[in-house]
């Protein structure tokens, strides 16, 4: 909450609304989520090998169509979807975000509690039953020697 404020000399307050931040419209993957994806150009789907070439009209051609396709589809299907796909996005990361928030972290906290109790209860009883017990067999066995000879 002392985030979202911010104070000048004045001592105006100043919200910081970090829903609308600046938006970088050059570079629209700043973390490279998709570098290796979605990078198709026509070169990777379509290819002609040495003696099988048609027209280089129609080879032009092809490469134009192919393109220009490929960008305006992609434009109009985000221009289409973009914004309810966003929101059933938005809405599903929300959803997830609320349930690790109010289930998940306090059922682990929950079960991290129990362990603890547990494991000491296991301990105490480690250490009153097992410890003498295995200390006592280790003074019983601490005098066995073994030698080892070689007869001819």
């Amino acid at each position: 909450m002392a985030d979202q404020y911010q104070y000048n000399t004045n001592e105006e307050k100043i919200v910081k609304d970090s829903h609308t931040k600046e938006i970088d419209l050059i570079n629209r993957d700043p973390k490279q989520i998709n570098e290796d994806v979605v990078k198709v150009e026509f070169e990777d789907v379509i290819a002609e090998p040495d003696g099988t070439h048609s027209l280089d009209g129609v080879w032009k051609l092809s490469y134009t169509t192919f393109t220009v396709s490929k960008y305006w589809c992609y434009r109009i299907l985000s221009a289409v979807f973009g914004i309810p796909v966003a929101l059933l996005w938005g809405f599903l990361f929300a959803c997830i975000s609320f349930c690790h928030i109010w289930a998940v972290v306090p059922c682990i906290k929950s079960c991290l509690i129990e362990s603890q109790c547990i494991s000491r209860i296991y301990s105490l009883c480690i250490q009153t039953f097992c410890d003498p017990f295995f200390e006592a067999l280790g003074k019983i066995f601490s005098r066995v020697r073994v030698v080892m000879r070689k007869e001819v």
